[in-house]
């Protein structure tokens, strides 16, 4: 049987053979429609709309700085750039029949952002290279003015009461526990892992805030703010929960416009911010203190400080204030990697950029711990200097004031932080506790390291003494004045006499009971240590100078001379020591003999064992 397909769909039949065949169709193709463009004006208009809402977004939530000497500020010209040519060439259409019109006409539209972009690749090329440290070596060593200072004069001996003993580490732990405790706020909040160290009130403290525990807690909460922030006592390690009414309602872990970073960046759009700290001033009110930096070689190189943004985290009420208007309560401007920075660049610098490569002639850098000293109500930042060559020594220390950025430079040839940390953990070996960063003190004119040893849970344990220039002198106590007491003693045993302090014309005068007296041998001469009641200073003379020393005992009542200009150090050396008057010994007086009567006959007591 045959089918007769006709014509369909191309089939045709031979008439002789009676075969199909397929023969295609023959289609016409339909002209394309050219593609519908804008006009010029629409398509500028759109273009424009597309680009500021892309830029909008972008600085929302990159938050670059629109300063020449911000690297971000070119990113996001020719990013704007790039945007732009993508709306206008699309937006535009393809006009033109061949692509060499498309070409010409594509190249006249994106003329002008393609020179913006050339411009803002020249000179950051140009600006970068104009600060290249091959050319401004010298200008680099001086970003850190350094003096030359006197550790004894400059450095006061801290009382037994004002020695810090927490790091990062463990006043977080601290921080945590507390806030474990307070039912309405663990829930809800977190504590910051970052504590920041100040002077409150004349103490060493750590201040930290809290953070919302998520999103959803965020939302239930952000009405009335974070309730609190936490006050760390460096010295007792107790933990205060500081209550606010209305609560901090910009820090980082806010959203929109009341995130910390995007409020400051939306009210200061040109300044440069390199760190934000949580501080607190004397009325307890807290601020977020947010350093301001400018690049002064070149374009992008000599980062420097020049201010600070003081930011209520309440009211959100803000003012830049430059270097020389901070307030005093003000501890941290100037930050610990910047200073570690520049004194780098002055270490290497100071005798131009080839020396630091070939010969190395007095180059130097800082260790790789610091921690801080609190003193004049200001923190100082403490580093160790050593050589280039790391050769696990130190040639001197330097202090760095955090909120002026006054620098001075301390030579004093002893051990670096990690063996003074390595010594101090060999003193204990058998609780495998470890060392926090050391912390520098002033020890009867001793520059020596103070270091707390925790356990594994990050909790204090005991303390360590080490002698910077004698590093293998180490002292341990469970408490800081035990541990201060051995180390006075071990001083005295190595003969490291404590007489540094200079002596002056000037004299004092004091007199008192002797609650505690000790004896020493150094050099081969007798040193006597004399604590008066109500006092933790002891006095020291030598038996040579004074042999009535020796003779001393606790009760006796004396009045001694010394150094007006040594009259707060924890070793005091005298000048003069006189007895007023002696205690009364307690010794028994001796009982009458009494010879038996020739009556009284004695028997033995019974005792109840035969003998």
């Amino acid at each position: 049987m045959k089918f007769n397909f006709g014509n369909f769909g191309g089939f045709q039949s031979d008439p002789d053979s009676g075969e199909y065949s397929w023969t295609p169709p023959n289609r016409q193709q339909k002209a394309k429609k050219p593609r519908k463009s804008l006009s010029k004006g629409k398509a500028l208009i759109i273009s424009l709309l597309i680009t500021v809402v892309f830029g909008f977004l972008y600085f929302y939530f990159s938050l670059p700085a629109l300063n020449i000497h911000s690297g971000d500020l070119y990113v996001f010209i020719i990013l704007l750039c790039l945007v732009w040519c993508a709306s206008q060439l699309i937006l535009g259409g393809f006009r033109g029949n061949t692509m060499k019109e498309y070409v010409t006409t594509a190249r006249k539209q994106a003329a002008v952002p393609f020179y913006i972009i050339c411009l803002c690749v020249l000179v950051a090329l140009v600006g970068s290279a104009v600060g290249w440290t091959v050319f401004r070596a010298r200008d680099y060593s001086e970003l850190l003015p350094i003096e030359q200072g006197d550790f004894t004069q400059d450095v006061a001996e801290i009382s037994f009461d004002q020695i810090p003993m927490l790091d990062d580490a463990s006043a977080n732990v601290l921080a945590t526990r507390r806030l474990g405790e307070l039912s309405d706020l663990v829930s809800q909040f977190e504590v910051n892992p970052e504590s920041y160290q100040i002077n409150y009130h004349n103490r060493p403290v750590r201040v930290t805030y809290l953070n919302y525990g998520d999103v959803f807690k965020w939302w239930n909460n952000q009405s009335a703010g974070i309730p609190a922030y936490l006050i760390i006592d460096m010295v007792t390690q107790e933990v205060e929960v500081a209550r606010i009414d209305q609560g901090i309602r910009y820090s980082p872990s806010e959203y929109f416009f009341r995130d910390l970073d995007r409020y400051l960046r939306f009210h200061y759009p040109t300044l440069m911010f390199s760190d934000v700290n949580f501080e607190v001033n004397e009325e307890g009110e807290p601020y977020w203190v947010a350093t301001v930096i400018t690049k002064k070689i070149g374009l992008f190189g000599g980062e420097d400080v020049t201010g600070a943004v003081l930011l209520n985290a309440v009211t959100g009420e803000s003012e830049y204030l430059p270097m020389e208007e901070i307030p005093l309560w003000v501890d941290r401007v100037a930050t610990a990697d910047l200073i570690i920075e520049q004194y780098n660049y002055y270490g290497l610098y100071q005798g131009g950029f080839w020396n630091s490569l070939f010969g190395q002639s007095g180059c130097t850098e800082v260790t790789s711990y610091y921690n801080y000293i609190a003193q004049d109500d200001d923190v100082w930042m403490y580093t160790g200097v050593t050589s280039v060559t790391g050769d696990r020594g130190n040639i001197g220390f330097i202090l760095v004031n955090q909120r002026t950025k006054e620098a001075r430079y301390y030579p004093c040839a002893g051990a670096d932080e990690a063996s003074a940390m390595s010594s101090a953990q060999g003193a204990v070996q058998q609780y495998s506790y470890v060392a926090t960063a050391p912390l520098l003190l002033n020890t009867g004119g001793q520059p020596t390291y103070f270091m707390a040893l925790k356990d594994a849970s990050q909790l204090v344990k005991m303390y360590a003494m080490v002698n910077v220039q004698q590093y293998d002198a180490v002292a341990t106590g469970t408490t800081v004045e035990e541990c201060v007491e051995n180390y006075i003693e071990l001083l005295a045993d190595r003969g490291i006499t404590t007489g540094n302090t200079p002596i002056t014309g000037e004299t004092t005068e004091a007199s008192g009971t002797v609650a505690d007296v000790r004896f020493a041998v150094a050099d081969g001469n007798t040193v006597v240590y004399i604590r008066l009641d109500g006092s933790e200073q002891y006095y020291t003379i030598s038996a040579a100078d004074s042999p009535e020393a020796v003779i001393l005992n606790p009760g006796d009542e004396i009045t001694v001379n010394f150094a007006a200009n040594a009259a707060e150090d924890t070793l005091v050396p005298l000048t003069s020591l006189v007895i007023d008057s002696r205690a009364p010994l307690d010794t028994p007086e001796p009982e009458p003999s009494v010879e038996p009567s020739p009556e009284v006959t004695q028997e033995p007591a019974e005792t109840g064992a035969s003998e």
